[in-house]
């Protein structure tokens, strides 16, 4: 069964910087590309930062491009967001999960099952 935990949200002041983590298991292997997403208040859940098996290629919203850096390490079956530079609107529950149909720029589908998400909230 697959499984999705997300760690290392939190509050920080703008400016800060956090750094989650996405452990996946369950998968035979870990031949997915990954996608990060964020869901805010009262919105739908939208990309953040995906990239590819081997982490070569990525893809950024426009929001964070410049300020977030996705990366994985496929020996221990994580991918992690480094978030710099935060700010007020970059507050939500972030929540990865695997491609399973498109591509890391237009994604269709992706494990039915997610993760409880870890809460990124930035306030002074």
């Amino acid at each position: 069964q697959v499984q999705l935990v997300e760690s290392g949200g939190g509050l920080v002041q703008p400016g800060g910087s956090l750094r989650l983590t996405c452990r996946v298991s369950g998968f035979s292997g870990f031949g997915y590309s990954m996608i990060w997403y964020r869901q805010r208040p009262g919105t739908e859940r939208e990309l953040v930062a995906s990239t590819t098996v081997d982490g070569r290629l990525t893809n950024y919203a426009d929001s964070v491009k410049g300020r977030f850096i996705i990366s994985r390490d496929n020996a221990k079956n994580t991918v992690s967001l480094q978030m710099n530079n935060l700010r007020p609107e970059d507050t939500a529950v972030y929540y990865c999960n695997a491609l399973l149909d498109g591509s890391i720029w237009i994604p269709k589908r992706t494990f039915d099952n997610w993760g409880q998400g870890t809460q990124v909230t930035v306030s002074s």
